[in-house]
């Protein structure tokens, strides 16, 4: 949780200003509720520090996902509690937040990350607030393009989606940030972005048996092939280990369809930080949870 700046913020508003920004925002915070629970946040501060430096001691030792997938919710949310003016500017905090939790699994030596930035049923938000997720998503996958921590990483970036669905000068950066990349082989990252986990599974089969066609192979022939092993090379995330473990900020304790196919076996984590403030100790809390589980797969 965000800590309150400035003296303004920390006194009642006075009724006169019901317009006033500082009463927007102690509105947002919750009022005198809302007020304690950021004083003790405050105060709990020195000891989270405390305690993150005590799991990152730890951490070494621990065993890691080698494919981790990200449900980024909650930009929305954060705006709302910040009393920000719209839900982009939520967004653009939830951008900046993702460069930063990249670093820390590039630094953890996770191989793969997936996150998940755009459903195919966020198409049905506001208008405006569609446009300037679509307009920032083309300004940060450009600014990967020539990112430093992209390249000292060695890091090949992938998005998998119905990417027909966006814009032509969004598609044409994603080709460019993509090509860009395609020879790095240190870290993987995929993008889901006009993604749905169905219809990832409808195109895997689409695909299996449009290729099948092309073989002059009947549909009984297609169907007696049918397997799991003969549609994974049709998924998005073909050739990739699937995600030993997918976690989802803000509280929710569902997956909305991410990765379904892929996630049979994942172990997951649901943290209740809104993804803009989601905090490496909520991370490494996240790998400790990991670490600690048995995974038996069923057996």
């Amino acid at each position: 949780m965000t800590s309150i700046s400035g003296e303004s913020e920390l006194a009642a508003p006075p009724p006169s200003t019901p317009a006033s920004p500082s009463l927007s925002r102690w509105r947002a915070i919750g009022g005198f509720g809302g007020l304690g629970r950021l004083l003790k946040e405050q105060i709990k501060r020195p000891f989270y520090a405390l305690y993150r430096r005590r799991l990152e001691a730890k951490a070494s030792s621990w065993k890691k996902p080698q494919h981790i997938g990200f449900i980024m919710d909650g930009n929305r949310r954060f705006a709302r509690g910040q009393g920000f003016a719209t839900a982009n500017e939520g967004h653009h905090h939830g951008a900046s937040k993702l460069q930063q939790v990249l670093s820390w699994c590039f630094d953890a030596g996770i191989p793969v990350t997936t996150v998940w930035s755009f459903s195919i049923d966020n198409f049905e938000r506001d208008t405006a607030e569609v446009k300037g997720l679509l307009d920032l998503f083309e300004q940060k996958t450009r600014e990967m393009i020539h990112e430093d921590q992209v390249h000292s990483n060695r890091v090949q970036v992938r998005y998998i989606g119905q990417l027909s669905l966006l814009p032509e000068s969004l598609r044409e950066a994603i080709q460019e940030l993509e090509t860009a990349t395609a020879h790095y082989d240190q870290f993987r990252l995929n993008i889901a972005m006009a993604y749905g986990g169905r219809e990832e599974i409808t195109d895997a089969f689409r695909s299996y048996l449009r290729d099948h066609e092309e073989r002059g192979e009947s549909l009984d022939q297609a169907i007696e092939g049918l397997d799991e092993e003969g549609i994974e090379p049709y998924l998005y995330t073909s050739g990739l280990p699937e995600p030993d473990l997918i976690l989802r900020t803000s509280g929710e304790l569902r997956l909305s369809g991410f990765l379904l196919w892929q996630s049979a076996h994942s172990e997951y984590y649901f943290c209740d930080a809104c993804w803009p403030a989601f905090r490496k100790i909520d991370f490494l809390r996240a790998l400790r949870s990991f670490h600690v589980r048995h995974r038996r797969y069923g057996r």
